[in-house]
């Protein structure tokens, strides 16, 4: 609605301007024609304002024309000063790694362009100890939860428990598109149908060597790698930052099982191009050399089989496919059954055999029940447990109570894995466990059984080489290794200012003009005990340390709700402290201290119950230390009557 008094009136100040031009134009030429003498003069005084008003409207039109040029010019210059304000401050590329680093397992990495997200892998890893009644450890989300409408994908680098075992997890607070190869994609599968996540999650399955497109920002490229699982791919991320080379897990294995060597031309071919940055798997940073070919344990297989009349049994990790075909070669080649323990184990193998990155005759495998129909030389069982885990199928049999297998001494047993650091022990009872068995045992101190999957200096270097790259940034790993990998970077040249160590939460932006640090965001474990997620957390690992090292007290009272006097009690419950039957007398002294304190309280006139439990735990805690030197976890309870 428009005001009449506000409505605009049209060219009122050029009227104005124009009757007072007239104004003094009269006004000069009534002086001239005064001053003037003649007819002439005047007429002359006319010509000259016609030709003094022609002048001045082409020196009008000039100075117009000068304006639209100088106009133009600024614009023009005004484009080429933001085109170049635009490559100066260019938007940089966030790396934000949420797991993964300064610790083995759990490997999630965030990549960050302006307003879209892509994520590499989701994994998990196992509790340390101190993680009483822990199953699980998963990275911590809360970034992505808080940025998921920037989400535009997860891509998977391969099938390994420590870079998809977080998925189903992640899947159930986010829900995006997941992009993985055909054996990582079924792997994942099984899981999501087990947490019945996999009819509302989108799977894609990529190839090695194809590429695709997430958002406007991010381009991915699928590029063939050496792993100890088939399906490996490294990952050329292009974005308009530049181009970012991600490792994933990876060895230069120049005999591999499948023969699918590594794609080293393609490699070259972006090193060339120019790769900003190489993310790069640092496992064996540490170790010199290269890592031996996963063939050379096939030999070794080749030489058991051939010399063993015994019953063979290997433990390996379950997703070693590589390592379960050579066993599975073995076998046929010496006519052996196989027979397979351990659900994990099944699965993968099922899975494997099912997409055919196992390969071998439909007869070859058996179920566990119909091991006892076949003479100990016709048999071969894989199975899980080469890390000594307390409730896997291995332990179980060292330990003699295993539902299905007896281990006798005619048994040989391979354990074909390197104790994980922290393991060392579990591994070390169970072999302990089993040659009291009268087994004879076959572990990495004695025989090459195993092969790492991962690359070592001269390896890691092949790849700097042909990658070229600006930054590096050694990912995959504890310190140390990092550490290690960062100064073989230095050693191929690599500018100390290039490499950057990051640590979980930290972020990293980078373009072509410069990489620096800044800020961080929330990042850390997740535990997953039972069907909680999350549910535990420091406070409640605590208390479970508590009660593991110093056991329970349970004090029970019962009081009138009126007068505040005990009716009844105190009664003393103890688990894991101290045997009660035993203790009769520490006990007596437990109920004396409890009455004394309610008394005080009761003289003191304080009815508060919350008071009067925290009065008991406080004296109590201190006497019984006096007493045994130890402090157990105290828990009044109160009833009213």
């Amino acid at each position: 609605m428009t005001d009449e008094n506000n409505a605009p009136k049209e060219n009122t100040g050029a009227n104005v301007e124009k009757v007072e031009t007239i104004k003094k134009r009269r006004t000069n030429s009534k002086v001239q024609a005064e001053k003037g003498k003649n007819t002439t003069r005047k007429a002359n005084t006319r010509r000259n304002y016609n030709r003094k008003n022609e002048a001045e409207s082409v020196e009008n039109k000039k100075e117009i024309n000068e304006e639209k040029v100088e106009r133009k010019r600024v614009t023009r210059g005004r484009t080429r000063k933001t085109s170049n304000d635009s490559i100066f401050q260019k938007s940089k590329l966030k790396i934000i790694p949420l797991g993964g680093l300064h610790e083995i397992g759990k490997n999630i990495t965030v990549f960050e362009y302006e307003d879209e997200i892509i994520v590499v892998d989701c994994g998990l890893s196992f509790p340390e100890d101190d993680m009483l009644g822990v199953d699980l450890v998963i990275p911590d989300i809360t970034y992505l939860v808080k940025n998921q409408e920037k989400l535009k994908g997860m891509v998977i680098t391969h099938g390994h428990e420590d870079h998809i075992g977080g998925i189903p997890y992640f899947l159930k607070q986010i829900n995006t598109p997941i992009y993985a190869t055909r054996l990582a994609a079924g792997l994942i599968s099984n899981k999501l149908e087990e947490h019945k996540l996999l009819r509302s999650t989108e799977m894609h399955i990529v190839t090695q060597g194809e590429t695709i497109q997430l958002g406007k920002n991010f381009k991915v490229e699928f590029i063939r790698s050496s792993h100890s699982i088939p399906d490996s791919v490294m990952l050329a991320i292009t974005t308009p930052a530049g181009t970012i080379l991600h490792t994933g897990d990876f060895k230069v294995d120049y005999t591999p099982i499948d023969g699918q060597l590594m794609d080293f031309g393609r490699i070259a071919e972006l090193g060339n191009k120019g790769i900003l940055a190489l993310m790069s798997d640092s496992t064996n940073a540490e170790r010199k050399g290269f890592t031996m070919s996963e063939s050379s344990v096939g030999e070794l297989f080749d030489t058991v089989f051939q010399n063993c009349s015994k019953r063979i049994v290997v433990a390996t990790f379950a997703s070693n496919v590589h390592r379960i075909q050579q066993i599975v070669n073995s076998a046929i080649k010496y006519n052996r059954k196989i027979a397979v323990c351990g659900r994990s184990m099944i699965n993968i193998i099922n899975t494997s055999i099912e997409l055919g990155y196992i390969k071998c005759p439909d007869n070859i495998f058996i179920d566990i029940d119909m091991i006892g129909t076949y003479t100990d030389e016709q048999l071969v069982i894989i199975t899980t447990g080469s890390q000594g885990e307390p409730m896997s199928a291995l332990t179980r049999m060292a330990a003699g109570d295993h539902r299905k297998i007896t281990i006798t001494p005619n048994d040989l047993i391979i354990i074909s894995a390197t104790p994980i650091p922290g393991n060392e022990k579990y591994v070390s009872k169970v072999i302990d466990d089993l040659m009291q068995l009268g087994a004879e045992v076959v572990y990495s101190a004695l025989a090459n059984v195993h092969v790492s999957g991962h690359a070592c200096q001269e390896e890691q270097k092949l790849i700097m080489a042909l990658a070229k790259p600006k930054y590096f940034i050694p990912v995959h790993g504890e310190y140390r290794q990092l550490r290690a990998h960062a100064d073989t970077a230095k050693l191929m040249g690599i500018s100390e200012s290039n490499i950057f160590m990051l640590t979980n939460g930290r972020v990293l932006e980078m373009n072509e003009d410069e990489c620096k640090f800044n800020g961080s965001v929330p990042s850390g474990r997740v535990l997953v005990d039972g069907l909680g997620v999350g549910d535990v957390g420091n406070i409640v690992l605590r208390d479970r340390q508590h009660l593991a090292q110093d056991g329970l007290i349970v004090i029970v009272l019962t009081m009138d709700s009126q007068t505040g006097e005990v009716v009844a009690g105190p009664d003393v419950i103890s688990r894991g402290f101290v045997y009660v039957r035993e203790s009769e007398n520490l006990m007596d002294d437990v109920k004396s201290v409890v009455r004394h304190e309610v008394a005080k309280c009761e003289e003191r006139g304080i009815r508060d119950w919350t008071t009067i439990k925290s009065t008991i735990k406080e004296n109590l805690r201190d006497y019984l230390f006096i007493k045994t030197k130890r402090n157990p976890m105290i828990i009044p309870i109160i009833m009213e009557v």
